[in-house]
């Protein structure tokens, strides 16, 4: 069977010995026989059915049109994932055990591995009233004095992280504060086995990430900067 063409918007020429006279078989520009179509044949000249969700309206194109009388909004997903990429900073700090066993440079390497950015970086003896500040929520606890105590007994190093969901990640690296129920290849599953001596602190939220950089840093400290391997760390 002779396949029927339509092109354009002129009249169309039918080749089909189905829909011109069995002693004509040719068609010329005399040719007033209009063409037949079913409903079969209509159908399939459409590449895809009209509620296709292939059509949709993407903002990032401003030629795509929306399907007719569609009434629900239409989410470009990648820009929607865009959006949630929200990048936080934590303050990670190297305790006095820490310093003290040499630790720092196995910490500090956890974090780079990770593809996380270094933006604040000092060795620093903690004072009292710096402590106290940053640990105020604990102030009710019995081990508060201890707590102060330990802090303030030696340098400790103080660290300013960046990345995307670098908060929730670091509690991840750094595992749980209890060294015994810390997961293996974690920084406190691997390297401390006291909870009274659990080598590194990290802020547990995006807010208090900001309060500690503010706390331990002062203005002009924090360092900001592209790492050449960003690229290559997300999309």
């Amino acid at each position: 069977m002779e396949a029927l063409a339509v092109f354009g918007g002129g009249s169309p020429c039918v080749s089909s010995s189905l829909l011109c006279s069995p002693t004509k078989r040719t068609c010329c520009s005399s040719c007033t026989q209009k063409p037949i179509l079913s409903t079969s044949h209509h159908q399939n000249l459409s590449a895809f059915p009209s509620k296709s969700h292939l059509f949709s309206y993407v903002p990032s194109r401003p030629h795509a049109k929306t399907l007719r009388n569609s009434t629900k909004p239409l989410i470009f997903l990648p820009h929607l994932i865009a959006s949630l990429e929200q990048v936080d900073e934590t303050y990670i700090m190297v305790k006095p055990d820490g310093v003290q066993r040499g630790l720092v440079g196995e910490i500090i390497s956890r974090f780079e591995k990770k593809g996380f950015k270094l933006t604040g970086l000092k060795l620093f003896q903690c004072p009292t009233e710096l402590a106290e500040e940053h640990y105020k929520d604990l102030k009710e606890k019995s081990f508060f004095p201890k707590l102060i105590d330990y802090i303030t007994s030696g340098p400790v190093v103080c660290m300013a992280w960046e990345g995307v969901g670098v908060v929730a990640s670091a509690r991840k690296l750094i595992g749980s504060t209890n060294p015994l129920q810390a997961e293996p290849g974690t920084i406190r599953g691997d390297l401390s086995v006291q909870t009274g001596r659990n080598v590194v602190h990290g802020s547990d939220s995006p807010e208090n990430g900001r309060r500690e950089i503010g706390l331990w840093f002062k203005q002009g400290e924090i360092c900001q900067w592209t790492p050449a391997q960003a690229p290559w760390l997300r999309e």
